[in-house]
């Protein structure tokens, strides 16, 4: 009724196709007002701005009713715009377009398409048995063959994934035999694998041992080749996460047969410099490979799987509003549920509970610690200390403070292990109950045993290590600053003299094979309980045929005992990993920080 407006008055009419493309669905959609155009870059604009409105060809404004808001949302959540009238949807997100558009906007051949994927991954009793390559120098566990069946499954759409068995469960050998299942199928077979540095000698010693006929470049250190020229000579790239951020300017322009991520949680955080460096990467398939695909919480999964599987989740924004807030923050069991559908076919996980591995029995346990005056006295100043600071902030400074709230925290648990790691605070103490509780029950167990000792805080182990020198008892060492990893790994394992190993968790948590150890001392607590059990599977995997016994260090009436406490009062939120001190920290109110104080 207003004059002088810009609006089309009149009604709006959508035209949608579903056309069959490579490796998508062309979804040819035309929106007109009375004989008008609006393009979809400006309705996506106009959708993604929450405006009513939609500019057309000749600049006036169509009317957006409200159920368009909602369709077209969807639409561009689901796949990306390419041009005025095309919508290219990733087909791996074949359920999203079997919901979204009726069978009467497909086309023939995507109609079949359609139903051919949907009665594909309907029941995964129609994965077809693959021959395993006789080139493979070992026989695999019946659940490892299922793991090759459903990479080679994967592969035949071109589709990736995540396989995410437990750890233990052979996952490197799972992929080595993918990898010489390709080589029979592809002229040039050239794979990346990125893993952390830590792993690198593990993967070159499985591939050795398992498929020596694969020819391997690794791209580490100083003296590593900086050019892509003669990748065709090789089947596997080897290359660490951080190479990969000071290569990824020539390796981006190399075309690889699949990429493989090894610990991808590495990738969890799609701002992280790793994961946009990842993203550059070129190949035809790509696998992640991680024991914990959910380390903090649902939105874990969305970096990892927008890598593997491009467009199954879609936007971060949207995975974020439908998913991950509704499941994390309010416990919606039907989003949950659809989120479980969506992926299922592309994780692939199976726990040491659900397949027989005939591991012996793993006991973990906690060993209580008293402190003696003098370290209980330090203890109690810092404690009180850090708790007249937090009660002094409100909820809203404390957001602003993680920095200082995690300095005391940490202090209090260096506190914990030994006075001796506060070098050049003002209190200062040599007694620490951890270091002679943890020395008596390595003479204990010693003669008899080999033992692993993790500590988050190298100064601990460095401790522990003066007295072990001084008891004579052999050990070996390692920590993010060892140079020849496999020397002490392979040290530890074929010496009998050699009866403990220490080992910083961050270095040596995840990736290493220590069978020959039958106990495992944990000396401080992590946040999550994922990490610590990471470290214990050092020993308790595949070729160990002792039962193992772990052991945690708790100081009694500190922030130890209050974490322990908390964890099971958090279940859900520790029962998975917390990726980082200071993400650990902003998880707390001022009121539950001082709890574990109190």
């Amino acid at each position: 009724e207003l004059e002088n407006n810009a609006l089309n008055l009149n009604k709006g009419k959508i035209s949608i196709k579903i056309i069959s493309g490579l490796n998508w669905f062309n979804a040819n959609i035309k929106v007109s007002f009375g004989g008008k155009k609006a393009s979809l870059k400006h309705l996506h604009k106009a959708i993604r701005n929450k405006h009513k409105y939609v500019k057309l060809d000749d600049g006036t404004l169509g009317i957006l009713p409200e159920e368009w808001m909602t369709k077209f949302a969807d639409y561009f959540n689901a796949g990306e715009v390419v041009d005025d009238d095309t919508l290219q949807i990733p087909k791996i997100n074949f359920t999203t377009v079997d919901e979204l558009f009726n069978a009467s906007m497909l086309d023939e051949k995507a109609s079949e398409e359609l139903k051919y994927y949907k009665s594909q991954f309907a029941d995964f009793e129609r994965i077809a048995d693959v021959e395993v390559p006789k080139e493979l120098q070992t026989t695999l566990r019946n659940y490892q063959k299922q793991g090759l069946n459903w990479l080679n499954f994967l592969d035949e759409f071109n589709f990736g994934g995540i396989l995410a068995d437990d750890m233990g469960l052979g996952k490197t050998v799972q992929i080595i035999a993918f990898i010489l299942l390709q080589q029979q199928k592809l002229k040039r077979n050239t794979n990346l694998l990125v893993l952390p540095t830590s792993l690198i000698f593990n993967w070159q010693a499985e591939l050795e041992k398992f498929a020596p006929i694969l020819k391997v470049l690794t791209l580490y250190g100083d003296q590593r080749q900086k050019h892509i020229y003669n990748f065709n000579d090789f089947q596997v790239v080897i290359t660490s996460y951080g190479t990969l951020l000071s290569d990824v300017n020539f390796l981006k322009n190399y075309e690889f047969n699949y990429i493989f991520l090894d610990e991808s949680q590495a990738i969890k955080n799609p701002e992280s410099q790793r994961y946009k460096s990842v993203r550059l990467l070129q190949s035809r398939n790509k696998i992640a490979i991680t024991g914990t695909p959910i380390e903090n919480n649902t939105y874990d999964l969305y970096g990892q799987l927008s890598f593997a599987c491009p467009g199954l989740l879609g936007s971060k924004r949207y995975f974020k509003d439908i998913y991950a807030m509704p499941i994390d923050m309010f416990k919606d069991s039907k989003k949950a549920l659809a989120l479980h559908q969506k992926v299922k076919p592309f994780i692939l996980r199976r726990t040491k509970g659900e397949v027989d591995l005939q591991l012996p029995q793993k006991t973990e346990m906690v060993l209580y610690c008293k402190m003696e005056d003098q370290q209980r006295q330090i203890y109690e100043a810092y404690e009180k200390e850090f708790r007249d600071y937090i009660s002094a902030i409100t909820n809203e400074e404390l957001s602003k403070s993680s920095m200082n709230v995690l300095k005391g925290l940490t202090r209090l648990r260096q506190i914990c292990n030994s006075p001796k790691l506060l070098k050049g605070d003002r209190l200062q103490g040599d007694e620490s109950v951890k270091i002679d509780t943890l020395i008596s029950q390595i003479k204990e167990h010693a003669p008899n045993h080999k033992i692993l000792v993790f500590s988050q805080f190298v100064g601990m182990l460095d401790l522990v290590k003066e007295k072990l020198l001084k008891e004579k008892i052999a050990f070996s060492y390692l920590t993010g600053q060892t140079q020849n990893r496999k020397l002490v790994v392979d040290n530890f394992q074929n010496d009998e003299n050699v009866k403990v190993f220490l080992v910083s968790l961050k270095a040596g948590g995840v990736g290493l094979n220590l069978t020959e150890a039958d106990y495992v001392y944990l000396i401080d607590p992590w946040w999550n309980p994922a990490v610590e059990h990471q470290a214990i599977d050092r020993a308790h995997r595949i070729g160990q045929i002792k039962n193992v016994v772990a052991v945690r260090l708790i100081c009694r009436d500190t922030v130890e005992e209050k974490i322990l406490e908390l964890q099971q009062r958090k279940r859900e939120l520790f029962q998975n990993v917390i990726p980082s001190d200071s993400e650990f920290v902003n998880a707390f109110s001022k009121e539950e920080l001082l709890r574990i104080v109190g």
